[in-house]
């Protein structure tokens, strides 16, 4: 029979992120989960005060923090850890006991309710006569554009493709819409992220109703996500256009995609009930003005919008597909340098048996 495991394993083997703070509010020891969580070894952790590596945007958090003997949860408070953008995590802090000003902190991403609640976009599903009124003239435009693909000259058939293609998207985001609330995710499989941002550059290009340059920043060795191809494109034409249409108006107007490796990035997925690794990061900046203030906390909630003319909807589906893949979406305003920046996450494929990943 096994030997029980030592408080100290049970510890590391918690997906919780757990830090043992000082009375001087000093970082003493963490777990596995909260170097993950934090993106710092336990080794770079320890002996930094809590606020050098965690702001709390409510204040009077940090005060009751600060008491030394307070016990607290909280839900979804706004936080930044080690100066990443701001997100919601839930919070537990406890006292250790014949230890005077001693405390045990954990943090974990925040459960989303609307995620458990199907009914919350049922507002935004479109009707089966709507739909059905759309896919028509869509069939009409994909047999319009093969009649004209037998005409073209070699290098025009590139853009008769493109129309063919993205009917048969829309037509399948169509779908999805009609049952945005309550459908299964699409399959995921490994997905080439720079190619998917290339095709939603493409596409948004040859709309071309703004004239902003796009700058790429890809880390050439990144791994294939694991995602659906056709819910990235969505994702990436929205994400384009609307940074495209933010900064349109700038004195040198500037869309910036990047893409890189982030080790520590890890979500507890409801769904799966445990947490995963998100280490793909996607980020489409603008150097537009941001987004209203008043609407900065809701924008991917079903008919909020900063446009005259918006509908509410595009934020909404991006987040439903993102969710829909695990990953995570946020957004963050750097007032400084006149930024905005919309941050994905996303999981990777699996690396085959003996190869490396960075």
């Amino acid at each position: 029979m096994n030997d029980t495991p030592a408080a100290r394993t049970q510890l590391a083997s918690l997906a919780i992120a757990v830090f043992l703070i000082d009375p001087d509010m000093v970082i003493r020891e963490v777990n596995a989960a909260a170097e993950q969580l934090m993106g710092l070894s336990a080794k770079r952790l320890a002996g930094r005060r809590l606020d050098a590596v965690i702001a709390f945007h409510d204040g009077r958090l940090g005060e009751r923090l600060a008491v030394g003997d307070a016990l607290i949860t909280a839900h979804a408070v706004s936080v930044s850890l080690n100066r990443q953008p701001e997100r919601r995590i839930d919070l537990t802090l406890s006292p250790v006991l014949d230890h005077q000003g001693w405390q045990v902190m954990t943090l974990q991403e925040a459960v989303d309710r609307r995620e458990l609640d199907d009914e919350t976009y049922n507002a935004v599903r479109t009707p089966a006569i709507l739909a059905h009124e759309i896919k028509n003239p869509l069939a009409g435009i994909r047999g319009a554009a093969q009649l004209l693909a037998r005409k073209a000259a070699e290098q025009e058939r590139a853009l008769t493709t493109l129309i063919t293609d993205e009917v048969d998207r829309i037509a399948k985001l169509i779908d999805r819409m009609q049952s945005l609330g309550r459908e299964r995710p699409e399959p995921v499989s490994a997905c080439n992220l720079h190619e998917a941002i290339r095709h939603a550059r493409a596409v948004v290009e040859v709309a071309g109703k703004e004239a902003v340059d796009v700058l790429e920043e890809f880390d050439p060795s990144l791994p294939s996500v694991l995602g659906n191809h056709d819910a990235l494109v969505q994702i990436l034409i929205n994400l384009l256009s609307n940074a495209m249409e933010a900064c349109k108006h700038a004195q040198e107007p500037r869309v910036i995609v990047r893409t890189r490796f982030v080790s520590g990035f890890v979500m507890n997925a409801i769904r799966l009930g445990r947490p995963i690794r998100l280490p793909i990061e996607l980020r489409v900046s603008d150097n537009g003005p941001g987004i209203d203030p008043a609407l900065r906390d809701h924008i991917f909630e079903p008919f909020v919008s900063s446009k005259a003319n918006g509908q509410g909807l595009g934020l909404a589906l991006v987040k439903k597909l993102v969710r829909d893949m695990d990953g995570r979406i946020m957004h963050e305003r750097e007032a400084g340098e006149g930024w905005t920046h919309f941050y994905i996450h996303l999981p990777m494929t699996k690396p085959a048996e003996g190869s490396t990943t960075p």
